[in-house]
Protein backbone atom coordinates (compact mmCIF):
# COMPACT_ATOMS: atom_id res chain seq x y z
CA UNK A 1 0.00 0.00 0.00
CA UNK A 2 3.01 2.59 0.70
CA UNK A 3 4.05 1.80 -2.78
CA UNK A 4 0.84 2.43 -4.19
CA UNK A 5 0.27 5.70 -2.11
CA UNK A 6 4.08 6.92 -3.04
CA UNK A 7 3.27 6.43 -6.93
CA UNK A 8 0.38 8.34 -6.51
CA UNK A 9 1.91 11.04 -4.69
CA UNK A 10 4.86 10.98 -7.31
CA UNK A 11 2.94 10.85 -10.71
CA UNK A 12 0.52 13.78 -8.73
CA UNK A 13 3.46 16.18 -8.37
CA UNK A 14 4.62 15.68 -11.92
CA UNK A 15 1.53 16.45 -13.31
CA UNK A 16 0.77 18.99 -11.17
CA UNK A 17 3.91 20.92 -12.00
CA UNK A 18 3.28 20.02 -15.99
CA UNK A 19 -0.22 21.11 -15.93
CA UNK A 20 0.99 24.56 -14.00
CA UNK A 21 3.29 25.32 -16.68
CA UNK A 22 0.17 25.24 -19.35
CA UNK A 23 -1.57 27.29 -16.33
CA UNK A 24 0.28 30.17 -15.48
CA UNK A 25 1.66 30.92 -18.99
CA UNK A 26 -2.05 30.33 -20.13
CA UNK A 27 -3.02 33.35 -17.69
CA UNK A 28 -0.09 35.44 -18.19
CA UNK A 29 -1.18 35.35 -22.42
CA UNK A 30 -4.49 36.68 -20.65
CA UNK A 31 -6.40 33.24 -21.70
CA UNK A 32 -9.52 32.24 -19.72
CA UNK A 33 -8.67 28.90 -17.88
CA UNK A 34 -12.06 27.36 -16.91
CA UNK A 35 -10.99 23.94 -15.18
CA UNK A 36 -7.21 23.11 -13.94
CA UNK A 37 -7.46 19.09 -12.69
CA UNK A 38 -5.54 16.39 -11.50
CA UNK A 39 -6.63 12.85 -12.58
CA UNK A 40 -9.24 12.01 -14.90
CA UNK A 41 -13.12 10.59 -14.52
CA UNK A 42 -15.27 11.52 -11.67
CA UNK A 43 -14.73 14.73 -9.51
CA UNK A 44 -13.86 13.55 -6.18
CA UNK A 45 -13.16 17.32 -5.00
CA UNK A 46 -13.85 20.50 -6.61
CA UNK A 47 -13.74 24.07 -5.96
CA UNK A 48 -14.41 27.19 -8.05
CA UNK A 49 -11.89 29.75 -7.09
CA UNK A 50 -12.09 33.28 -8.82
CA UNK A 51 -13.38 31.84 -12.94
CA UNK A 52 -11.27 28.18 -12.91
CA UNK A 53 -12.94 25.17 -11.36
CA UNK A 54 -10.12 23.38 -9.71
CA UNK A 55 -10.85 19.51 -9.39
CA UNK A 56 -8.80 16.05 -8.19
CA UNK A 57 -10.72 13.61 -10.17
CA UNK A 58 -10.56 9.40 -9.81
CA UNK A 59 -8.24 8.33 -12.33
CA UNK A 60 -4.78 9.40 -10.94
CA UNK A 61 -2.99 8.96 -14.72
CA UNK A 62 -2.67 12.43 -15.72
CA UNK A 63 -4.32 15.68 -15.55
CA UNK A 64 -5.63 18.60 -17.93
CA UNK A 65 -6.07 22.22 -18.10
CA UNK A 66 -9.36 23.31 -20.12
CA UNK A 67 -9.15 26.39 -21.86
CA UNK A 68 -11.67 28.79 -23.15
CA UNK A 69 -11.86 28.36 -26.76
CA UNK A 70 -9.78 25.70 -26.71
CA UNK A 71 -11.25 22.47 -28.92
CA UNK A 72 -15.45 22.68 -29.27
CA UNK A 73 -18.73 21.75 -28.06
CA UNK A 74 -16.79 22.15 -24.29
CA UNK A 75 -18.84 22.18 -21.51
CA UNK A 76 -19.29 26.21 -20.90
CA UNK A 77 -18.33 26.80 -24.99
CA UNK A 78 -21.77 26.07 -26.63
CA UNK A 79 -23.04 29.37 -26.74
CA UNK A 80 -21.45 31.96 -29.11
CA UNK A 81 -18.75 33.90 -27.28
CA UNK A 82 -19.12 37.28 -26.87
CA UNK A 83 -16.34 40.14 -27.64
CA UNK A 84 -14.67 39.99 -24.49
CA UNK A 85 -14.77 36.56 -24.28
CA UNK A 86 -13.42 36.17 -27.91
CA UNK A 87 -10.30 38.50 -26.42
CA UNK A 88 -9.63 35.97 -23.84
CA UNK A 89 -9.79 32.65 -26.08
CA UNK A 90 -7.43 30.47 -26.67
CA UNK A 91 -8.10 29.88 -30.12
CA UNK A 92 -8.07 33.40 -30.73
CA UNK A 93 -4.03 34.36 -29.46
CA UNK A 94 -1.25 34.85 -31.62
CA UNK A 95 0.51 31.52 -32.74
CA UNK A 96 3.34 32.21 -30.24
CA UNK A 97 1.43 32.74 -27.54
CA UNK A 98 -0.27 29.47 -28.08
CA UNK A 99 2.87 27.90 -28.73
CA UNK A 100 4.51 29.12 -25.57
CA UNK A 101 0.97 27.94 -24.02
CA UNK A 102 1.35 24.27 -25.07
CA UNK A 103 5.00 23.98 -24.61
CA UNK A 104 5.14 25.17 -20.96
CA UNK A 105 3.94 21.61 -19.49
CA UNK A 106 6.75 19.78 -21.02
CA UNK A 107 9.44 22.75 -20.02
CA UNK A 108 8.22 23.04 -16.67
CA UNK A 109 8.56 18.76 -16.27
CA UNK A 110 12.23 19.39 -17.89
CA UNK A 111 13.25 22.28 -15.42
CA UNK A 112 12.40 20.82 -12.08
CA UNK A 113 15.08 18.54 -11.94
CA UNK A 114 17.40 21.28 -12.40
CA UNK A 115 15.85 22.53 -8.72
CA UNK A 116 15.34 19.38 -6.97
CA UNK A 117 18.73 17.58 -8.02
CA UNK A 118 20.75 19.99 -6.16
CA UNK A 119 18.96 19.73 -2.91
CA UNK A 120 18.85 15.89 -2.98
CA UNK A 121 22.68 16.75 -3.46
CA UNK A 122 23.20 19.11 -0.40
CA UNK A 123 21.08 16.41 1.94
CA UNK A 124 23.60 13.91 0.30
CA UNK A 125 23.74 11.11 -1.63
CA UNK A 126 24.27 7.11 -1.77
CA UNK A 127 25.83 6.23 -4.69
CA UNK A 128 27.21 2.54 -5.08
CA UNK A 129 31.30 2.78 -4.64
CA UNK A 130 32.13 0.88 -7.71
CA UNK A 131 30.89 4.01 -10.16
CA UNK A 132 33.87 5.97 -9.82
CA UNK A 133 35.72 2.99 -9.23
CA UNK A 134 37.89 1.97 -12.27
CA UNK A 135 35.97 0.00 -15.24
CA UNK A 136 37.25 -3.47 -14.17
CA UNK A 137 35.01 -6.65 -14.19
CA UNK A 138 34.64 -8.37 -11.63
CA UNK A 139 32.51 -11.41 -13.83
CA UNK A 140 31.36 -12.54 -17.27
CA UNK A 141 27.89 -13.95 -17.47
CA UNK A 142 28.15 -17.17 -19.10
CA UNK A 143 26.72 -17.06 -22.32
CA UNK A 144 26.29 -13.34 -22.72
CA UNK A 145 27.33 -10.33 -25.48
CA UNK A 146 29.96 -9.91 -23.05
CA UNK A 147 31.55 -13.70 -22.44
CA UNK A 148 30.67 -14.41 -26.48
CA UNK A 149 32.83 -11.29 -27.69
CA UNK A 150 35.91 -12.64 -25.46
CA UNK A 151 36.09 -10.62 -22.34
CA UNK A 152 37.08 -12.24 -18.93
CA UNK A 153 36.85 -11.28 -15.64
CA UNK A 154 39.58 -9.20 -14.28
CA UNK A 155 39.67 -7.04 -17.75
CA UNK A 156 39.69 -3.09 -17.09
CA UNK A 157 37.77 -1.29 -19.76
CA UNK A 158 40.10 1.52 -21.32
CA UNK A 159 37.91 3.02 -24.18
CA UNK A 160 34.74 2.71 -26.04
CA UNK A 161 34.51 3.80 -29.36
CA UNK A 162 37.87 5.71 -28.78
CA UNK A 163 35.82 7.97 -25.92
CA UNK A 164 38.42 7.45 -23.06
CA UNK A 165 36.47 6.22 -19.56
CA UNK A 166 37.95 6.50 -15.90
CA UNK A 167 35.23 4.53 -14.16
CA UNK A 168 32.51 2.68 -14.45
CA UNK A 169 29.70 5.02 -15.04
CA UNK A 170 31.63 6.37 -18.02
CA UNK A 171 32.07 3.23 -19.55
CA UNK A 172 28.17 2.61 -19.18
CA UNK A 173 27.39 6.09 -20.37
CA UNK A 174 29.57 5.69 -23.33
CA UNK A 175 28.01 2.42 -24.23
CA UNK A 176 24.36 3.75 -23.78
CA UNK A 177 25.20 6.42 -26.56
CA UNK A 178 26.83 3.59 -28.91
CA UNK A 179 23.61 1.45 -28.81
CA UNK A 180 23.07 0.01 -31.81
CA UNK A 181 26.55 0.55 -33.38
CA UNK A 182 29.50 -1.64 -33.86
CA UNK A 183 31.56 -0.81 -30.44
CA UNK A 184 34.68 -1.37 -30.01
CA UNK A 185 36.55 -1.62 -26.36
CA UNK A 186 39.69 -0.79 -25.66
CA UNK A 187 41.21 -3.11 -22.47
CA UNK A 188 43.80 -3.79 -20.27
CA UNK A 189 44.01 -7.68 -19.48
CA UNK A 190 46.86 -7.97 -16.91
CA UNK A 191 49.03 -5.40 -18.45
CA UNK A 192 48.65 -6.26 -21.89
CA UNK A 193 46.13 -3.95 -24.19
CA UNK A 194 43.69 -5.36 -26.15
CA UNK A 195 40.84 -3.93 -28.79
CA UNK A 196 37.85 -6.65 -28.78
CA UNK A 197 34.29 -5.88 -30.83
CA UNK A 198 30.98 -5.90 -29.84
CA UNK A 199 27.85 -6.08 -32.07
CA UNK A 200 24.98 -4.30 -32.27
CA UNK A 201 22.40 -6.10 -30.33
CA UNK A 202 19.18 -4.88 -28.53
CA UNK A 203 21.06 -5.40 -25.22
CA UNK A 204 23.51 -2.52 -25.66
CA UNK A 205 22.22 -0.61 -22.88
CA UNK A 206 25.14 -0.48 -20.28
CA UNK A 207 27.43 -2.80 -19.29
CA UNK A 208 25.52 -5.48 -16.91
CA UNK A 209 23.03 -5.50 -19.80
CA UNK A 210 26.03 -7.56 -21.82
CA UNK A 211 26.79 -9.34 -18.90
CA UNK A 212 29.63 -7.14 -17.82
CA UNK A 213 29.45 -7.12 -13.52
CA UNK A 214 31.30 -5.33 -11.38
CA UNK A 215 33.28 -6.86 -8.80
CA UNK A 216 30.89 -8.39 -5.50
CA UNK A 217 32.84 -10.49 -2.49
CA UNK A 218 30.48 -13.10 -1.00
CA UNK A 219 29.65 -11.27 1.94
CA UNK A 220 26.35 -11.46 3.01
CA UNK A 221 24.47 -7.32 3.47
CA UNK A 222 21.21 -8.36 4.71
CA UNK A 223 19.34 -11.85 5.67
CA UNK A 224 15.24 -12.47 4.92
CA UNK A 225 13.41 -13.75 7.85
CA UNK A 226 12.17 -16.90 8.05
CA UNK A 227 14.70 -18.58 5.23
CA UNK A 228 17.26 -21.07 6.08
CA UNK A 229 20.35 -18.80 6.20
CA UNK A 230 18.70 -17.00 9.43
CA UNK A 231 18.15 -20.45 11.06
CA UNK A 232 21.62 -22.01 10.28
CA UNK A 233 22.82 -18.77 12.16
CA UNK A 234 24.29 -16.90 9.16
CA UNK A 235 25.20 -13.29 10.61
CA UNK A 236 25.56 -9.88 8.37
CA UNK A 237 29.26 -9.37 7.47
CA UNK A 238 29.83 -13.54 7.38
CA UNK A 239 31.92 -14.02 4.06
CA UNK A 240 31.30 -17.06 2.37
CA UNK A 241 34.42 -19.34 1.40
CA UNK A 242 32.98 -22.53 0.61
CA UNK A 243 29.81 -24.54 -0.33
CA UNK A 244 29.99 -27.86 -0.14
CA UNK A 245 33.40 -28.33 -0.82
CA UNK A 246 32.99 -25.69 -4.40
CA UNK A 247 35.30 -22.70 -3.79
CA UNK A 248 33.21 -19.07 -3.91
CA UNK A 249 35.61 -16.69 -5.62
CA UNK A 250 32.76 -13.79 -5.84
CA UNK A 251 28.49 -13.37 -5.27
CA UNK A 252 28.26 -14.46 -8.67
CA UNK A 253 29.04 -17.58 -7.71
CA UNK A 254 26.96 -18.30 -5.23
CA UNK A 255 23.70 -19.14 -7.16
CA UNK A 256 25.70 -21.30 -9.68
CA UNK A 257 27.04 -23.43 -6.75
CA UNK A 258 23.63 -23.15 -4.31
CA UNK A 259 21.55 -24.34 -7.62
CA UNK A 260 24.04 -27.28 -8.29
CA UNK A 261 23.48 -29.22 -5.06
CA UNK A 262 19.51 -29.32 -6.21
CA UNK A 263 18.54 -28.30 -2.84
CA UNK A 264 20.20 -30.77 -0.82
CA UNK A 265 21.31 -30.07 3.03
CA UNK A 266 25.25 -28.62 2.13
CA UNK A 267 28.11 -27.31 4.39
CA UNK A 268 28.52 -23.15 3.97
CA UNK A 269 32.03 -22.64 5.11
CA UNK A 270 31.97 -19.22 6.46
CA UNK A 271 34.86 -16.33 7.70
CA UNK A 272 33.32 -14.23 10.47
CA UNK A 273 36.15 -11.82 12.56
CA UNK A 274 38.92 -13.47 11.43
CA UNK A 275 37.41 -17.02 12.23
CA UNK A 276 36.27 -19.62 9.93
CA UNK A 277 32.91 -21.11 10.66
CA UNK A 278 31.23 -24.42 9.07
CA UNK A 279 27.25 -24.15 9.04
CA UNK A 280 25.05 -26.18 7.26
CA UNK A 281 22.33 -25.11 5.11
CA UNK A 282 19.38 -26.54 3.14
CA UNK A 283 18.16 -24.49 0.73
CA UNK A 284 14.14 -24.09 0.35
CA UNK A 285 12.56 -24.22 -3.64
CA UNK A 286 11.01 -20.95 -4.13
CA UNK A 287 8.38 -21.52 -6.77
CA UNK A 288 7.92 -17.83 -7.82
CA UNK A 289 11.42 -18.14 -9.00
CA UNK A 290 11.38 -20.90 -11.14
CA UNK A 291 13.80 -23.92 -10.56
CA UNK A 292 15.28 -21.84 -7.79
CA UNK A 293 16.51 -22.87 -4.25
CA UNK A 294 17.33 -19.64 -1.76
CA UNK A 295 18.38 -19.35 1.46
CA UNK A 296 17.84 -15.97 2.35
CA UNK A 297 20.58 -13.92 1.71
CA UNK A 298 20.86 -10.71 -0.10
CA UNK A 299 25.13 -9.04 -0.86
CA UNK A 300 26.44 -6.27 0.94
CA UNK A 301 27.79 -3.39 -1.72
CA UNK A 302 29.74 -0.44 -0.58
CA UNK A 303 28.30 2.67 -1.09
CA UNK A 304 29.88 5.92 -0.63
CA UNK A 305 27.73 8.92 0.74
CA UNK A 306 28.50 12.12 -1.07
CA UNK A 307 27.20 15.78 0.74
CA UNK A 308 27.59 18.76 -1.52
CA UNK A 309 27.91 22.36 -0.60
CA UNK A 310 25.31 24.83 -2.15
CA UNK A 311 27.37 25.75 -5.32
CA UNK A 312 28.46 22.70 -5.83
CA UNK A 313 25.30 20.92 -5.43
CA UNK A 314 23.44 23.44 -8.70
CA UNK A 315 26.32 22.20 -10.55
CA UNK A 316 26.06 18.68 -10.21
CA UNK A 317 22.66 18.39 -10.24
CA UNK A 318 22.67 20.77 -13.89
CA UNK A 319 25.04 17.99 -14.84
CA UNK A 320 23.17 15.02 -13.80
CA UNK A 321 20.10 16.90 -15.26
CA UNK A 322 21.84 17.34 -18.51
CA UNK A 323 23.17 13.59 -18.81
CA UNK A 324 19.69 12.66 -18.37
CA UNK A 325 18.23 14.26 -21.20
CA UNK A 326 20.69 13.17 -23.48
CA UNK A 327 20.32 9.74 -22.06
CA UNK A 328 16.64 9.83 -22.96
CA UNK A 329 17.08 11.15 -26.44
CA UNK A 330 19.54 8.63 -27.56
CA UNK A 331 17.02 5.94 -26.10
CA UNK A 332 14.24 7.39 -27.73
CA UNK A 333 16.15 7.60 -30.49
CA UNK A 334 17.77 4.34 -30.58
CA UNK A 335 14.28 2.96 -29.75
CA UNK A 336 12.50 4.46 -32.72
CA UNK A 337 15.31 3.08 -34.93
CA UNK A 338 14.92 -0.82 -33.75
CA UNK A 339 18.06 -0.63 -31.88
CA UNK A 340 16.42 -0.82 -28.29
CA UNK A 341 13.54 -3.36 -27.87
CA UNK A 342 9.70 -2.20 -26.90
CA UNK A 343 10.24 -4.63 -23.92
CA UNK A 344 12.03 -1.76 -21.97
CA UNK A 345 8.70 0.77 -22.33
CA UNK A 346 7.54 0.72 -19.09
CA UNK A 347 4.05 2.14 -17.63
CA UNK A 348 2.20 3.70 -15.05
CA UNK A 349 2.88 0.13 -12.84
CA UNK A 350 6.49 0.48 -12.94
CA UNK A 351 6.66 4.11 -12.26
CA UNK A 352 4.56 3.56 -9.36
CA UNK A 353 7.27 0.70 -8.42
CA UNK A 354 10.25 3.13 -8.93
CA UNK A 355 8.56 5.67 -6.57
CA UNK A 356 7.18 3.15 -3.75
CA UNK A 357 11.14 1.93 -3.67
CA UNK A 358 12.44 5.10 -3.55
CA UNK A 359 9.98 6.56 -1.02
CA UNK A 360 11.34 3.54 1.23
CA UNK A 361 15.11 4.89 1.23
CA UNK A 362 15.21 8.29 1.92
CA UNK A 363 14.71 12.53 0.85
CA UNK A 364 17.58 12.01 -2.05
CA UNK A 365 16.83 9.08 -3.57
CA UNK A 366 12.60 10.40 -3.55
CA UNK A 367 14.16 13.67 -4.99
CA UNK A 368 16.76 11.93 -8.04
CA UNK A 369 13.75 9.64 -8.81
CA UNK A 370 11.13 12.25 -9.39
CA UNK A 371 13.76 14.27 -11.49
CA UNK A 372 14.35 11.12 -13.78
CA UNK A 373 10.49 10.62 -13.81
CA UNK A 374 9.98 14.57 -14.88
CA UNK A 375 12.61 14.39 -17.77
CA UNK A 376 10.53 11.39 -19.05
CA UNK A 377 7.17 12.74 -18.92
CA UNK A 378 8.75 16.27 -20.35
CA UNK A 379 10.65 15.05 -23.36
CA UNK A 380 7.40 12.10 -23.82
CA UNK A 381 5.36 15.27 -24.28
CA UNK A 382 7.45 16.86 -26.70
CA UNK A 383 7.09 13.89 -29.01
CA UNK A 384 5.27 15.29 -32.48
CA UNK A 385 2.27 13.10 -31.94
CA UNK A 386 -1.11 14.37 -32.09
CA UNK A 387 -2.87 14.06 -28.90
CA UNK A 388 0.38 15.29 -26.93
CA UNK A 389 1.90 18.05 -26.84
CA UNK A 390 4.75 17.66 -29.05
CA UNK A 391 1.23 17.33 -31.37
CA UNK A 392 0.08 20.79 -30.92
CA UNK A 393 3.33 22.29 -31.30
CA UNK A 394 3.83 20.42 -34.72
CA UNK A 395 0.63 22.04 -35.80
CA UNK A 396 1.75 25.27 -34.64
CA UNK A 397 5.16 24.91 -36.78
CA UNK A 398 3.14 24.31 -39.86
CA UNK A 399 0.81 27.13 -39.31
CA UNK A 400 4.05 29.57 -38.99
CA UNK A 401 5.47 28.04 -42.06
CA UNK A 402 2.39 28.02 -43.95
CA UNK A 403 1.05 31.22 -42.30
CA UNK A 404 -2.25 30.20 -41.63
CA UNK A 405 -3.27 27.37 -39.61
CA UNK A 406 -4.15 23.67 -41.11
CA UNK A 407 -7.76 22.88 -41.87
CA UNK A 408 -10.44 21.52 -39.05
CA UNK A 409 -10.12 18.18 -41.30
CA UNK A 410 -6.67 17.42 -41.04
CA UNK A 411 -6.41 18.05 -37.63
CA UNK A 412 -9.12 15.89 -36.76
CA UNK A 413 -7.56 13.08 -38.83
CA UNK A 414 -4.19 13.50 -37.11
CA UNK A 415 -5.88 14.00 -33.84
CA UNK A 416 -7.75 10.40 -34.48
CA UNK A 417 -4.07 8.82 -35.42
CA UNK A 418 -2.54 10.40 -32.57
CA UNK A 419 -4.99 9.31 -30.51
CA UNK A 420 -4.96 5.33 -31.75
CA UNK A 421 -0.97 5.50 -31.59
CA UNK A 422 -1.27 6.77 -28.00
CA UNK A 423 -3.43 3.85 -26.91
CA UNK A 424 -1.26 1.05 -28.29
CA UNK A 425 2.22 2.67 -26.93
CA UNK A 426 -0.18 2.94 -23.40
CA UNK A 427 -1.16 -0.87 -24.02
CA UNK A 428 2.35 -2.02 -24.96
CA UNK A 429 3.29 -0.29 -21.67
CA UNK A 430 0.44 -1.71 -20.00
CA UNK A 431 1.57 -5.34 -21.12
CA UNK A 432 4.84 -4.81 -20.29
CA UNK A 433 4.37 -3.57 -16.90
CA UNK A 434 2.01 -6.63 -16.62
CA UNK A 435 4.56 -9.05 -17.79
CA UNK A 436 6.86 -7.81 -15.22
CA UNK A 437 5.54 -8.32 -12.57
CA UNK A 438 3.33 -11.27 -12.82
CA UNK A 439 5.59 -13.03 -14.94
CA UNK A 440 9.47 -11.54 -13.86
CA UNK A 441 10.08 -10.49 -17.76
CA UNK A 442 9.19 -11.47 -21.23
Amino acid sequence: MITILAGIVMLGILVFVHELGHFCVAKMAGVKVLKFSLGFGPRLVSKHWGETEYMICAIPLGGYVQMLGEGSGEEGEKAPLSPEELERSFANKPVGKRTAIVAAGPIMNLILPFLVLPVAYMVGVNLPAFLDQPACIGYVVPDSQGQNSGIQAGDCILAVNDDSVASWEDASRSLIAHIGDPVVLELDRQGRRLTLELSPEESNLELQAIGLLPRLDPLVGGLAPGMPAVAAGVEVGDRIVSIGGVPVESWYDLKRVIQSFSGSPQPFVIERGGEILELTIKPVHEETNGEDFLIGIAPHQETVFKRFGPIAAIKAGAGRTTELIELTLVFIQKLFSGHVSTKNIGGPITVVQIAGQAAQTDLAAILTVLAFLSIQLGILNLLPIPVLDGGHLFFNLCELIFRRPLSVRIREIAQQIGLVLLLLLMGLAFYNDIARLWFGGQ
